[in-house]
């Protein structure tokens, strides 16, 4: 007789090895496909190519529309014979730069140029609105016949890129030699592993990363910098600045003249910012309870010690927002009010609406990169690179490719684009965690979201609140940053800033083509939906300088500066800013 019990169920010893296969094969598929599910693409094509089948009356609609498609090329060829300056038969989108030149405009390149955005204007109608296509279903199909439509787009050939033609002709086939250096170069450094070209001229600690600070606390997680003042007076209560763990923090303290941290020094504040250690293998087990409570808690900690305050105004960007409202709720909790304040750039505290960042996000895909990482124990910044290059596969993948391989130009290096190059790991326990409760389950918002196995609640938060979203952002767009006012009762002063995740928080006074909308919903008052919130906010320039004016309504009377560090407490200055981990590669 066979024994089917649980129990004996339990000490099969395939149990081990099946599971050991199954890890070992799905590490295997993602390191061929960088991490994107072909059984999730798979179904989501056949979700598509099915209902699309029993939908005769959207296939006629299709085929309707490809008739009139071709007519408007056909009449706008026709009135091109007699009229050079005639109007096209379709616009480029907005955010579309591909076919600005004017050579774009001339015969037979405005025909080329045209039918391609006729034919994806197509494509998008072809891949959307199908009765019984699931969402996550239809924008993947989306996105993969964009994707497909960006490699045979007319700008990445010669024989139909006009720009390409003339920069030809005119450095006489130069541009092209220096193109093919440019590709041996760059591929000469990814083999040895080495960052981009111009990267070595923004080096932490000696070109960005140099306001002057200490750090003054160090665990295995965190280095805790504090900076030096630089005036006679500061403000009594410090800000604790806790940036995203997949970001090094000098984003915030990049050149002298568009350094957060460094203006905020400038304005009065005593300001402390968490630089995360780099995981390694070895870090594979550390999950966001072990991320609370080596990073902010502790680093909260640390501050009260070093200046005597009682109440810090608390800073996080991006998932170091997220994390920092986690810390928020969970203090909020267990009766400790130490926060007078938050304020939260691009940061996500919803996830029902991630942008297109979700297309990389349900079970297939988190297996996926479960096992991927369960063969490492972290992920590389390298994935997390290529997903984000993927979705603007335009501006970060092809553009290059043209720009640099082919017309021999390449961009010059910027402070922000060599931050971008210096990537961070993910341990595994973590990134699992959070994609699965945060992006994939919603638990913080729907209430099911624990820190130390008790649960949380986002609508505790009743500290005045600061919200920055921007316009442009693929990774927390600016809607989905905005249901904070749903979760929670808090005074919010929401920022709509022009830019995208990383250019529109880089945003110093001044900055040019850079302007901002806000509007404040008082504590206990009604929220407002995002559009009807932007019809009603006010449009101005530069929001460094209404953040700086709304901590100062929140602060008390300027003081005397604390010291740096404390001796008596063990908070000792250990080294100078940037400290050692921002340099862990």
């Amino acid at each position: 007789m066979i024994d089917t019990s649980a129990d004996c169920a339990k000490c099969d010893p395939l149990d081990g090895i099946a599971r050991t296969l199954d890890h070992a094969s799905a590490a295997a598929i993602a390191q061929m496909t960088s991490g994107l599910s072909p059984v999730t693409m798979m179904q989501a094509w056949l979700d598509w190519c099915a209902h699309l089948t029993i939908s005769p009356g959207k296939r006629l609609q299709l085929a309707g529309k490809a008739g009139r498609k071709v007519q408007r090329i056909a009449d706008y060829a026709v009135r091109r014979v007699g009229q050079v300056d005639a109007a096209p038969a379709i616009e480029p989108l907005p955010q579309d730069r591909r076919f600005i030149d004017p050579a774009w405009r001339q015969f037979p390149f405005d025909l080329i140029s045209q039918s391609f955005l006729l034919t994806q204007q197509w494509w998008h109608a072809a891949t959307t609105g199908i009765s019984g296509v699931s969402r996550h279903h239809e924008e993947m199909v989306a996105f993969a016949a964009r994707q497909m439509l960006d490699v045979i787009a007319p700008t990445n050939f010669l024989a139909t890129n006009p720009v390409l033609q003339r920069k030809i002709i005119e450095s006489g086939g130069e541009c092209l030699v220096e193109g093919a250096k440019h590709w041996m170069e760059d591929a000469e450094r990814r083999a040895r592993g080495e960052p981009p070209v111009g990267t070595e001229a923004f080096r932490a600690g000696e070109t960005v990363a140099i306001t002057p600070g200490k750090v003054v606390f160090r665990n295995a997680l965190v280095e805790l910098i504090q900076y030096a003042p630089t005036t006679g007076i500061v403000r009594p209560e410090p800000i604790l600045i806790v940036p995203a763990w997949i970001m090094k923090y000098y984003i915030l303290d990049l050149s002298p003249e568009n350094s957060l941290i460094r203006w905020l020094v400038a304005e009065g504040y005593t300001v402390f910012v968490l630089s995360w250690h780099n995981p390694q293998s070895a870090d594979r087990d550390l999950d966001i309870d072990a991320y609370l409570r080596l990073g902010p808690m502790a680093a909260l900690d640390a501050v009260i010690a070093i200046t005597g305050s009682d109440k810090v105004h608390g800073v996080g960007y991006c998932l170091g927002g997220t994390l920092l409202a986690i810390t928020a709720a969970a203090m909020v909790r267990d009766g400790d009010e130490r926060f007078a304040s938050l304020s939260l750039f691009a940061v996500q505290t919803e996830f029902s609406e991630p942008g297109e960042l979700g297309l990389f996000i349900d079970e297939a895909q988190l297996n996926l990169l479960d096992n991927m990482m369960w063969s490492r124990g972290y992920l590389d910044s390298s994935q997390m690179g290529g997903a984000f290059q993927i979705l603007r596969s335009n501006d970060l993948i092809w553009s290059h490719i043209l720009g640099t391989y082919l017309m021999g130009e390449r961009e010059p290096m910027t402070d922000l684009m060599a931050w971008n190059a210096d990537g961070t790991r993910m341990p595994y326990a973590m990134h699992s965690e959070y994609l699965r409760t945060l992006f994939l389950d919603d638990d913080l918002a729907e209430g099911r979201f624990k820190v130390e196995g008790r649960t949380i609640t986002l609508s505790s938060l009743r500290q005045p609140i600061f919200v920055v979203g921007t316009e442009r952002d693929l990774v927390a767009p600016w809607r989905s940053v905005h249901k904070l006012h749903w979760l929670s009762s808090a005074e919010i002063r929401f920022v709509l800033t022009s830019g995208g995740h990383n250019a529109g928080i880089v945003s110093e006074p001044g900055h040019r083509h850079r302007s901002y909308h806000v509007a404040t919903r008082v504590l206990d008052r009604p929220a407002l939906d995002p559009d009807d919130w932007l019809d009603q906010a006010e449009a101005r320039e530069g929001w460094w300088t209404d953040w700086v004016a709304w901590l100062g309504d929140h602060s008390g009377a300027p003081q005397a500066p604390p010291p740096m560090g404390n001796p008596d407490r063990g908070l000792v200055a250990l080294c100078d800013a940037p400290g050692h981990y921002v340099l862990e590669r």
